[in-house]
């Protein structure tokens, strides 16, 4: 979507539905690059309801407010709906490994000086963390696999590696945790089940000691399928998001409220 060119035609788009007492309005473009506040952190959007009330080539507008609008790349809804219709949109957001949305504030258990427990909600201002669903392991190697799997990021620039997994339906997680004399012999490894629209199996990613690198396999049907091998860490981003990132996350959601049943994507 030419943003510019939308920038551009967007007084003319809304004109009639501005209130004539109001001299300016506010709008949202959503053409899948991630937003960034005010204090330069990655934002995940909430999903809004509205009214569409016009239609580029490339954009929808929607009437989110008194003077207030939302464009949507239209290449990248997941439906596309009537003028005129009411609308719910669900911009892409990252998630943790429950479903959860990522930046949804941290439970922790507190104790008072007589040791009574208390539930607090911490969030940390620009994070959105997806820990993997796996305890903390002994081996220092495998310790750092999760660490890098849950802080790198991924090549897009505002997911997490983690995040690229949670897109792709990780599940069914295994790991290899072995004493240091066994390191050779089983690798530290992280696995885990995938369904995406260009890889759907097992996923492992395991540590090569001799090596100082790690290695990616495919199964499908207990078969390697595809393996890579001397993978630095700072490529395991790029080298996952070869293999099994459909790029479907950069989707918006949109659902018809009311009016004429929307076209599917």
């Amino acid at each position: 979507m030419d943003t510019q060119a939308i920038r551009a035609q967007l007084p003319t788009l809304v004109v009639g539905h501005v209130p004539s007492n109001v001299r300016s309005f506010k709008y949202n473009v959503f053409d899948g690059q991630p937003k960034v506040s005010a204090l330069g952190f990655h934002i995940d959007p909430k999903p809004f309801e509205g009214k569409v009330i016009a239609k580029t080539d490339q954009a929808i507008v929607i009437k989110t407010g008194r003077a207030e609008f939302s464009v949507l790349d239209r290449s990248l809804v997941t439906e596309e709906p009537e003028e005129g219709a009411k609308v719910q949109v669900e911009p892409y957001a990252r998630r943790r490994f429950d479903g959860l949305r990522a930046d949804t504030p941290e439970e922790v258990t507190e104790f008072t000086a007589d040791g009574r427990p208390y539930t607090v909600q911490r969030y940390v201002l620009g994070a959105a963390p997806a820990k993997l669903p796996i305890p903390e392991p002994q081996c220092p190697e495998l310790r750092d696999l999760i660490q890098q799997l849950e802080q790198l990021p991924a090549p897009d620039g505002f997911r997490r590696i983690t995040h690229l997994l949670v897109d792709a339906n990780a599940r069914d997680f295994t790991w290899v945790d072995p004493l240091p004399d066994d390191i050779i012999a089983t690798p530290p490894a992280i696995g885990f089940t995938v369904t995406s629209a260009k890889f759907q199996g097992h996923v492992t990613v395991l540590y090569d000691r001799g090596a100082d690198l790690y290695a990616v396999e495919l199964r499908q049907g207990g078969e390697v399928v595809d393996r890579v091998d001397e993978v630095f860490f700072d490529t395991l981003g790029e080298t996952l998001e070869r293999l099994i990132d459909d790029g479907n996350w950069r989707l918006i959601h949109v659902q018809c409220l009311t009016g004429r049943k929307s076209t599917p994507h």
